[in-house]
Order: structure tokens, then C-alpha cells, then sequence
């Protein structure tokens, strides 16, 4: 009994505490790409909460039907062949049960990676989001702008993240608008989202990269399309210019604040896509790595001048 009890006062307790929770962001999406992954989740859990209801019913039926002291002390039970048709159901049922699973999460994985539905025919906002150890950069080509530790955007527009690196892989992840992909040194991944409602949500890196890893967090602030064009014009009018030495200062050091500037650093040290694609490799400090070669331009380098023994030197340094 005073197990019982205790069992019972554990889990009042854990009762009081859950009410005082706020509720899950993933859980409480704000676009249409988070609200199809809440969908999946939700829709996975009822599915295992119904899967488990079943299995633990028939466990009691089991254990109260066929208890031992119902039996009488004689009773020895009879010889029974195996039923063809039970085996089939428990085959079956899992295979159903994996099945619906597979193209519930299949359609959903490719719904994401689009631009989300309705929103087809607008122009996408292009934001590059370069993380380093350990803060974010944020490059808005269109506008001519960059920011750090923060990105704004319109809402009801598409708007198309393209994610690197300049050190260890990381993750980008906004709950309430999108799921967490790669960011990696040598490529470009791409995410989609759409914020419907105006507010700010928490980003941060979800992929463990480095003593830093718990500071990676960043605001992504969505705004109707006039405050956005509102503050592109502040910016524009304040900030100071992104230089090359700045940013490479950025990237030596391990934390920064919120940075605003008028330039972007992909003029001189352009994304990994297309022809700069293998050469954005991340340095100790998130900083690119010249391999002996200062001042050379990565985005003009050409392997086929180096000689083998600087090709294998170039590798193992990386």
C-alpha cells in the first residue's frame, strides 16, 4: 500500500508540473510547412498511443484469463497446433501498420521540400545562412544586406533559406516554420517555409557542433511585407559597410551580438554552389583555410595547377 502511495503522490505531482508547460513548439506551428510535420507527429503518436491500448489490453486479458490460481491444482492444459490464421493477423497487422507509416512520412518529406502550396506563383526571398563557430550570418542578395544572430522576414511570402557552413556541420532549425536541416562546408542545402503570423520565433542549431553549441540561437522576426521594406530602408540608411576584414574577424571570433550590415559577404566569399562548390572549407575558428596560399581568391581556384603531393597535403590539412 505504501508503494501505492507513493507511486500515486509521484504522479500527481508530475501532473501539477506538466500544467504549468507551454505548449510544444513543434506543436505549434505558425506556417504551412511546420503544420504538416505536426500533422505527421500527431498523427505517428495516435497511431503508436492506439497500437499500445491494444497491446496492453490483450496483456490483462491474458495475464486475468489465464492466471495460475483460476486453474484447479490438477488442471494440465491441452496440446494446441499453432492457428494459421492468427499467425496471418500478426504478420499482416505490422505490415499495414509500417506501410501507412511509410506513406504518410514519404508524401509529407516531399511536401516540405517544395515551396509550400498557394504559394507557387511568389517570387521566393532568397536568404543565405551561413553558420561558424558559433553564430549565424544571414546574406540577403535581392536587398544587399546582412545580418548576424537575427534574419527578418516578410510573411505570406515564400522564402528560400539556402544553408552552409564555414566550419562544422550544423543544423538550422525554426520549430514553429520549419524542420531542421544540414548546413555543411562544401554545399548548399535548401529550406522552404512561409510564416503566416506575424512574430518571433526562436532558430537555433539543433546538431551538437562544439563547446559553443548552446549559444547558437538566433531570432527570426516575421513581419508584414511594409515593416520588412521599413527596416530594409533603415538598414540601408544606418549600417555600416561589410568589409573582407570585418567578416574575417567575424569569423575568428567565438560570439558576437546581433550584427546589421549594408553589404553582404558573398561578393568576396561567395556560397559552395555551382562553380564555388568544394571549396568552402571551414578553418579552426569557422575561418576559411588558405592551405599555403593566403591570398589566393577561393572562388578561383584551380586543382588541376596543383601537383599531387599538394593535392594530398591539401586533403589530410582538411
Amino acid at each position: 500500500m505504501k508503494r501505492k502511495g507513493l507511486l500515486l503522490a509521484l504522479f500527481s505531482a508530475l501532473l501539477v508540473l506538466l500544467t504549468g508547460c507551454n505548449q510544444l513548439a513543434v506543436l505549434n506551428p505558425k506556417g504551412p510547412v511546420a503544420k504538416t510535420q505536426s500533422q505527421v507527429i500527431i498523427f505517428s503518436i495516435l497511431t503508436m498511443a492506439f497500437i499500445l491500448l491494444v497491446v496492453y489490453t490483450l496483456y490483462i486479458y491474458m495475464l486475468t484469463k489465464y492466471r495460475a490460481s483460476k486453474a484447479a491444482p490438477d488442471y494440465e492444459p491441452p496440446h494446441v497446433e499453432g492457428s494459421k490464421w492468427l499467425e496471418i493477423t500478426w504478420i499482416t497487422i505490422p505490415i499495414i501498420i509500417v506501410a501507412v507509416l511509410s506513406v504518410v512520412t514519404v508524401r509529407s518529406t516531399s511536401a516540405v521540400e517544395k515551396v509550400p502550396e498557394g504559394y507557387e506563383d511568389q517570387k521566393p526571398l532568397v536568404i543565405y545562412a551561413a553558420s561558424s563557430n558559433w553564430k549565424w550570418h544571414f546574406s540577403y542578395p535581392e536587398e544587399g544586406i546582412e545580418t548576424v544572430n537575427y534574419v527578418n522576414f516578410p510573411t505570406n511570402r515564400p522564402i528560400e533559406f539556402r544553408l552552409y557552413s564555414f566550419g562544422s556541420i550544423t543544423s538550422f532549425w525554426i520549430p514553429q516554420l520549419a524542420g531542421q536541416k544540414y548546413a555543411m562546408s562544401d554545399m548548399v542545402n535548401t529550406l522552404n517555409i512561409v510564416a503566416e503570423h506575424e512574430g518571433s520565433y526562436m532558430g537555433k542549431n539543433s546538431n551538437f557542433s562544439g563547446e559553443g553549441f548552446a549559444h547558437m540561437e538566433f531570432e527570426a522576426l516575421a513581419m508584414t511585407p511594409s515593416k520588412y521594406d521599413e527596416w530594409v530602408k533603415e538598414v540601408k540608411d544606418t549600417a555600416s559597410e561589410l568589409t573582407e576584414p570585418e567578416f574575417d574577424k567575424l569569423l575568428e571570433t567565438a560570439h558576437v551580438g546581433r550584427q546589421t550590415y549594408t553589404s553582404t559577404h558573398l561578393a568576396f566569399r561567395p556560397a559552395p554552389e555551382g562553380e564555388n562548390a568544394g571549396h568552402n572549407h571551414g578553418g579552426e575558428n569557422g575561418a576559411v583555410e588558405e592551405s599555403g596560399q593566403t591570398e589566393m581568391d577561393h572562388s578561383t581556384m584551380d586543382h588541376s595547377d596543383m601537383d599531387m603531393t599538394e593535392s594530398s597535403d591539401h586533403e589530410a590539412h582538411n
